[in-house]
């Protein structure tokens, strides 16, 4: 059978269903992970499923997020994270052993393995010939609970990568190019499939960071062959026993394919506020810059830094440039301060920052007032940086670093010659940060802090929605903007009622209030409504509230399962009228929900226009039942 390589991977783990594009499948998972800021959740979500230990091949709980420690909440919180591991047979990566995907890609990655991550992230590991998912929490408890994970069988389209990067040129301007071409939603319903004889020249890191920023592009997720360079890696990480080739059948077919010649690529630069806001860097100016920040999950392995280390050497940051650099992983900074690297950027006038998050989530480091900040992170959405009126450029390291010593944003290519770097033959191996569960957890004391707070429990379906419009958005609203992060908000992830007094702050700051005094509502929004994060406090933190249904155009697929999940009803508005004939404040009412969810129409009435439309619905059957059961739990304690 001459099947593409996602379709191997996914066929060697289909549990239910045909691998047909559009129909609902179900998968088994072998590996999951978690991060503290939605893994607090997902353990307190596990807990009620009634098992005594996880039931996947190996499941990793890792603390990156919520690592500034104001208050007694995230260190509560860790502690949980350490016990409920131990209690469940999960491996706990400490705070300060590094990003999550970083980490995992290090030291736990392995070629034909499927793995679920409550991060939208997740599909890094793609970069070593993984199927990685991003999904809410909830979904990643029942699969740790050893049920498959559920979702719509994804087109899949070839990415043909021919020739050879320029100098100066690298992995970051890759996806940056394909999301000019794509937009944040062109991935949304598909998996991305990298070919082709170009990839010789990338790097498994940059493979990574490529497959990364898949998820700016809404794809499911994206997918590399496991090849020599694959093996290379593992090789120098000790783990060649991880290693297998894995490659897309001779003649696989492909739902589409997209070819670009990688000589022909430049530095490029994603502008404020979207990540497919993307221009050459010779076309911006001379943009001054305030801050430039180099790490999080994209660009924060060994090559990144050692490329901005030679940059720097023997030079000093500009005047006006605060530089503030977050290695990836506890290896990756050790590696750097063993090789003088590390000296290299102090002396430069670097700013080194703990291996974590950090200020890709807003957790700290904040730009100044209508600052420009140069990142070499995943997003820049307005607001996402903990500076509101902030200008957010996403590039490459070797921009960033350039930038960081002129003062304004800098195309590389004007600084001469590239310096030399290369990956190592052999990564410095210490797993002396990552503990291991006891072979029996039964015995295990699971430590709570007093913020941490019993899961809600909600009504299932009922027969009438009849609920008042409290909000209506444009295209792409983010979960950043339904249940933003930073270093006030992210400490409350374990404890809904006060989260929820946050929900939509950025875009209404009288939301939380006015649904509490109404008792619900309805949210109407247009395209790609939910894209951005994993984090499922987007649906639960606004069904505390409750809100009962949400009308758009379009969802973005993570969101879209974390609203069922919780039994909040996502119906699809039918054209660009219905969306402008609804207006917040307005009644609507929907009769017959029960039963007329079952037949993928719902009539839905504005009582305050006198109109009425019919709206439809992606759910699948399972789907359907779910949000009947008010949500996943409800529907699994019912099975």
């Amino acid at each position: 059978m001459s099947d593409n390589l996602a379709q191997k991977i996914l066929r060697e783990h289909l549990v239910s269903g045909e691998l047909v594009t559009g129909s609902e499948i179900g998968i088994s998972i072998d590996q999951t992970l978690t991060q503290d800021a939605t893994g607090t959740m997902a353990y307190l979500q596990l807990e009620t499923l009634d098992i005594d230990r996880v039931r996947t091949e190996l499941s990793v709980s890792y603390v990156d997020h919520n690592t500034l420690q104001n208050s007694f909440e995230n260190a509560d919180d860790h502690r949980f994270l350490q016990t409920v591991a131990a209690r469940y047979g999960i491996y706990f990566s400490r705070p300060g052993n590094g990003i999550c995907h970083q980490v995992h890609l290090e030291r736990f990655g392995a070629p034909g393995n499927t793995l679920l991550g409550s991060d939208s992230h997740t599909p890094t590991a793609g970069g070593l010939g993984m199927l990685a998912m991003g999904a809410g929490g909830l979904d990643v408890a029942v699969a740790m609970a050893g049920s498959p994970f559920y979702l719509t069988m994804p087109s899949i389209i070839k990415i043909e990568l021919t020739g050879e990067l320029p100098p100066w040129t690298g992995a970051k301007d890759v996806i940056l190019e394909i999301l000019r071409r794509l937009s944040v939603k062109g991935g949304v319903g598909k998996i991305l499939e990298y070919g082709g004889d170009g990839l010789s020249g990338i790097s498994l890191t940059e493979r990574a960071t490529i497959a990364n920023m898949g998820a700016e592009l809404g794809a499911t997720t994206s997918i590399f062959p496991s090849d020599e360079i694959t093996r290379n890696f593992l090789r120098a990480q000790g783990r060649e026993n991880n290693w297998q080739p894995m490659q897309a059948s001779e003649g696989a077919a492909y739902d589409e394919v997209i070819s670009i010649d990688l000589s022909k690529l430049e530095p490029l630069a994603a502008c404020p506020h979207s990540p497919d806001n993307v221009h050459p860097i010779r076309e911006l100016g001379k943009v001054k810059v305030n801050q430039v920040a180099i790490g999080s999950c994209t660009n924060s392995s060994y090559e990144d830094l050692m490329l901005v280390a030679r940059m720097l050497r023997g030079k000093v940051i500009h005047p006006d440039v605060s530089l503030v650099i977050a290695p990836g992983s506890k290896q990756v900074l050790e590696m750097l301060a063993r090789e003088n690297a590390l000296a290299d950027l102090i002396n430069a006038g670097a700013r080194i920052l703990e291996s974590a998050c950090g200020p890709c989530i807003g957790m700290g480091q904040a730009p100044p007032s209508k600052g420009v900040s140069v990142r070499t992170f995943n997003r820049n959405f307005r607001g996402r940086s903990g500076t509101p009126d902030a200008g957010i450029y996403i590039t490459g390291p070797a921009v960033a670093a350039a930038t960081a010593l002129q003062g304004y944003i800098t195309d590389p290519r004007e600084l001469g010659d590239i310096p030399r770097t290369a990956a190592p033959s052999q990564f410095l191996v210490d797993d002396g940060m990552i503990i291991p569960p006891p072979a029996d957890g039964s015995s295990v004391e699971v430590v709570r802090g007093p913020n941490i707070k019993p899961l809600s429990r909600f009504d299932p379906l009922p027969d009438e929605i009849y609920e008042e419009v409290l909000l209506k958005v444009e295209d792409n609203i983010t979960t950043d903007d339904i249940m933003p992060a930073g270093s006030k908000i992210l400490p409350l992830r374990s404890n809904i009622p006060a989260i929820s007094a946050y929900v939509f702050q950025p875009v209404d700051t009288n939301f939380a209030s006015r649904a509490a005094e109404k008792g619900g509502g309805i949210v109407v929004g247009r395209e790609n409504y939910g894209q951005g994060s994993s984090r499922e406090h987007a649906a639960l933190a606004p069904r505390h509230l409750g809100l009962k249904a949400v009308l758009a155009r379009t969802f973005a697929r993570i969101h879209h399962a974390n609203l069922v999940n919780f039994g909040i009803l996502p119906l699809l508005l039918p054209d660009d009228e219905g969306f402008r004939n609804i207006e917040e404040g307005d009644r609507i009412r929907i009769r017959q929900v029960r039963k007329t969810i079952e037949e993928g129409k719902l009539e839905v009435i504005n009582e305050t226009k006198g109109t009425t439309f019919t709206a439809g619905h992606q759910l699948t059957p399972r789907q359907v039942e779910i949000v009947k059961a008010g949500g996943l739990l409800n529907y699994v304690r019912q099975s």
